[in-house]
């Protein structure tokens, strides 16, 4: 039955059945698994059918077609909804939703990337309707007609990333965005902070300038209104805000608190919620034809990596390292138009500006939002694009969940964190990230690297565009001296041996501004006769292993690391573990307390990790392997 062609009296029963089915099948699928959330499926399940089956365009057979239209399930937990939609349009076989939470299975507790009809994975509440930002932006870029639904629960709008995204949302004006909030008052423990008061929602939402509609989220003539009324207003997102019931259908559970995350038990339980569901089937009923998209004759942009021009710096110049990634990234976006770039109100300092220079159509200003930017930049990468976010590093750890679930989502996003360690000065503390190494070396699959000078710097650009994968670039408020060629290659997971001989005593590993303490420190015990190695460990990880246990077996199995960071999960915590199974030893010096204001260099020598510091480390270290001689 087509549904753009049958009339409403036809659809609404069709819709009625095909509801009931997605009712049906989350309750005998989290039934069989014995966990799961069925309570919250049958809240959202006439919304659901109302979108799929009576509105959405998209093509069932391939979900990433690259003009369907895009659904977010913000409320992960609803998840056998979702994958009973999907077994309702034919790409799900219906006996594998019975396999829902198997370890074997892909259709996993909350959804995940893992799945072709997932662009990123939801459960931490409040991130999809971010990530449903990004998705929304992608269709501009690609220039398709393309819209973006995304599904919110009423107990995540306590989420300040919500609002973030609701503030974002109406800033670039994306009219292609329709969000749901399943409105069903009650949450996990308790009733959602406004209960069933769809006005103080929608109040909220027209406050940060979206349409807001209300309706009855089990009437389906009024969902299908409102999603047609969303598809025909311009300039600003719309939220249908949804009165629900939680349990809807479920005798033992309608409108009950204390049912949350509770599976209906096998046995008497079960049989009668079927039966009462199963007599809520309109017979004669057929499920109606999904339209395609619309026929795009535009091409997307897509390819590899293209080269960049070599880096225009002469060895001796001064640059920092956040300008040259600003360099880099502008040059990247004239070789690769899925280049974008985010940025949260610190072009001017991360000089992601002049990426903005360049290309303002592929730049997204979020403001003081680094959620709702990591976010964004979640469903960009889902769709194709290669988004950079940069802030300073500190601040990217306020969205630190968010960087975990874009690890979990296998999102191909390059972070660039800047004013990272104590170098930074007189800022003092709070702005001084010393724990941002841990956070992404945390994440599976993320390249961490670390450049010390200008030429590293842009080179490492290019490295992580071309990365399948996460990254994170580390780059420095300081100017240091330029000490590569153009011409030097900085691949994942290598380093550069700076200096050494036949006769070194011990290995030095430094990345990024400890680089240049390590080659001070290496030219004052050269003067005393004390020959060292120095080891750039631009890559923080993968760590070169390689190159790291060769030079501690020729150097007395022992290294020395020193890194403007927190001795936990940084720079000395990736060269032990690449080396301990091979009998060398690492003395790490690393910063040990918070921090005061100070200039750079006297904040480096107070805090340990200066080349006075290296050179009493390997004094200690000389004294230690001197031969003991009797009296």
């Amino acid at each position: 039955m087509s549904v753009e062609g049958s009339s409403r009296s036809i659809l609404i029963p069709a819709l009625q059945t095909i509801a009931t089915r997605l009712r049906i099948e989350s309750v005998r699928a989290t039934s069989e698994a014995g966990s799961g959330h069925p309570s919250s499926c049958c809240s959202a399940a006439d919304i659901v059918a109302a979108l799929f089956f009576g509105h959405m365009r998209f093509n069932p057979t391939d979900p990433q077609w690259e003009d369907n239209d895009r659904f977010i399930l913000s409320k992960g937990h609803a998840a056998p909804l979702l994958y009973a939609a999907w077994a309702e349009a034919g790409f799900v076989e219906r006996s594998d939703l019975l396999r829902l939470r198997e370890l074997d299975c892909d259709l996993e507790g909350h959804p995940t990337p893992r799945l072709p009809f997932v662009d990123v994975a939801t459960g931490s509440l409040g991130q999809g309707i971010c990530a449903a930002i990004g998705v929304a932006l992608n269709a501009r870029r690609i220039g398709s007609d393309y819209r973006t639904y995304v599904m919110v629960g009423d107990g995540e709008s306590a989420e300040g990333s919500v609002w973030e995204a609701a503030k974002v949302g109406e800033c670039f004006a994306l009219d292609n965005l329709c969000g749901i909030t399943d409105v069903n008052a009650l949450g996990q423990s308790r009733a959602t902070q406004w209960g069933h008061d769809v006005d103080a929602y929608a109040a909220r939402w027209r406050a940060f300038g979206w349409h807001a509609l209300v309706v009855d989220g089990h009437d389906l003539q009024m969902i299908l209104d409102a999603l047609d009324e969303a598809r025909q207003t311009s300039g600003r997102p719309t939220m249908i805000v949804a009165r629900t019931l939680k349990g809807k259908g479920i005798p033992l559970m309608e409108g009950k608190n204390g049912c949350h995350g509770q599976a209906i038990k096998k046995g008497p339980d079960l049989d009668a919620t079927l039966a009462a569901l199963n007599s809520q089937l309109v017979d004669g009923t057929l499920t109606p034809t999904i339209p395609p998209p619309p026929a795009r004759p535009i091409e997307s942009p897509s390819g590899s990596v293209g080269e960049l021009p070599l880096p225009d710096y002469r060895l001796g110049d001064m640059v920092a390292t956040r300008e040259a990634y600003g360099t880099a990234l502008a040059a990247l976006g004239r070789v690769d138009p899925r280049v974008i770039a985010l940025d949260a109100d610190v072009g001017n300092s991360t000089f992601s500006e002049k990426f903005e220079h360049a290309y303002p159509d592929r730049f997204y200003q979020t403001h003081i939002a680094e959620q709702v930017m990591v976010g964004a930049a979640m469903g960009l990468a889902s769709r194709g694009a290669i988004p950079f976010p940069s802030t300073f590093a500190c601040f990217l750890t306020r969205a630190s969940d968010f960087v975990r679930m874009a690890g979990v989502s296998g999102s191909n996003i390059k972070f660039a964190g800047s004013h990272a360690g104590v170098s930074i000065g007189e800022d003092g503390p709070s702005q001084m990230a010393l724990e941002d190494l841990a956070m992404m070396r945390a994440v599976p699959g993320c390249a961490v690297f670390y450049p010390c000078d200008g030429v590293s710097a842009e080179r490492i650009v290019a490295a992580a565009a071309r990365h399948q994968g996460m990254a994170y670039i580390r780059t420095s408020r300081p100017k240091t001296e330029v000490i590569y060629a153009p011409t030097e290659e900085f691949d994942v997971g290598g380093s550069k041996v700076l200096r050494e001989s036949g006769s070194d005593v011990v290995t030095v590993v430094a990345a990024g501004v400890t680089v240049f303490e390590a080659l001070a420190a290496y030219d004052h015990l050269r003067s005393e006769g004390i020959s060292i190695r120095v080891i750039d460990a631009y890559s923080v990880q993968p760590v070169d292993t390689e190159t790291l246990v060769s030079a501690g077996l020729q150097t007395g199995r022992q290294l020395i690391t020193v890194e403007d960071h927190y001795s936990v999960g940084g720079l000395g915590d990736a060269v032990s573990e690449a080396v301990a199974d091979h009998g060398i030893t690492v003395a790490r010096l690393a910063v040990s307390e918070v921090p005061r204001s100070g200039r750079s260099a006297e904040l480096l020598e107070r805090y340990g990790i200066s080349s006075s510091h290296i050179i009493a480390a390997v004094h200690r270290q000389a004294k230690a392997d001197a031969p003991s001689h009797p009296r």
